[in-house]
């Protein structure tokens, strides 16, 4: 709606997980470093943790954009499946045909397919977002894919991507033998507040603000206070503001403007 107003190339606050928009925050840096070098130097399990909205999602996908198509990936968004299900999924993703096969053969599939991939010298990854949302008994199934491998290399490295619930499933006693093997281990909090001002500018100039757009300090600080820094309560209040700019014509957003985006977001405007 506000587009043409600023003339914007797109909105820059979609909460959509677009790895063009990526800020790297310190965290943010150190994280995507972190998921680089453990799938690159094969290290088998990658945790990565952070709350709703922290940013894990685009993270991955700026992940898997690097890795090109140097490592074979794949990317399971919702793993509330059951044991078959879920190695369905993995196969599907990885390009594999899963047929009818039951569970012992769609695992001498993805077998067949990590040798093949290593024998090219090649690496795999699949990265598991929201796996806090796993079963004990998919979390189980994820530990023996790691079995797969030779007497030198982890043949697949398998990222768990999930909210801070993920570390209060993995300290059950059941799973010691799973956490035991994570051996590379990131983590995203919010941003603050200097970082949320370089967020704001960073997202207003990838879609082509080129400086037109400001946003005035008293409308950071309680963008700050509103979002407590998770980036997508960021782009929820900020998009909302500049859509109040739009009404009232201004194209620097001020108090006001942010004021009118929280109480619309709160129900009260």
């Amino acid at each position: 709606m506000y587009l043409d107003f600023f003339q914007l190339r797109e909105s820059p606050f979609n909460i959509t997980p677009d790895p063009h928009y990526l800020f790297m925050s310190r965290q943010h840096r150190e994280a995507y470093h972190h998921l680089m070098y453990g799938i690159r130097e094969r290290k088998g399990f990658i945790q990565l943790t952070g709350e709703v909205g922290s940013g894990k999602t685009t993270l991955c996908r700026a992940v898997l954009a690097e890795l090109g198509t140097s490592v074979k990936t794949a990317l399971i968004l919702n793993p509330c499946l059951t044991e078959v299900q879920l190695l369905r999924a993995i196969l599907h993703d990885f390009g594999l045909s899963t047929g009818r096969h039951d569970m012992l053969r769609l695992v001498e599939t993805l077998n067949s397919f990590l040798l093949d991939k290593m024998e090219k010298g090649e690496n795999v990854a699949l990265l598991i977002d929201e796996a806090q949302n796993l079963s004990m008994k998919l979390m189980e199934q994820v530990r023996l894919l790691s079995n797969l491998e030779t007497t030198r290399h982890k043949l697949i490295q398998i990222v768990l991507v999930g909210q801070p619930e993920l570390n209060q499933k993995l300290s059950d006693v059941s799973l010691r033998q799973l956490r035991q093997r994570i051996t590379v281990r990131a983590s995203l909090g919010p941003l603050d507040e200097a970082e949320l001002q370089l967020y704001v500018n960073h997202r207003l100039e990838m879609a082509g603000a080129e400086g037109r757009i400001s946003f005035e300090p008293k409308a950071l600080r309680l963008a700050y206070r509103y979002s407590g820094g998770i980036p997508r309560l960021v782009n929820a209040v900020c998009d909302n503001a500049l859509l109040a700019g739009y009404v009232t014509g201004k194209w620097n957003i001020d108090a006001d403007c942010m004021k009118r985006a929280i109480a619309q977001l709160d129900g009260n405007g």
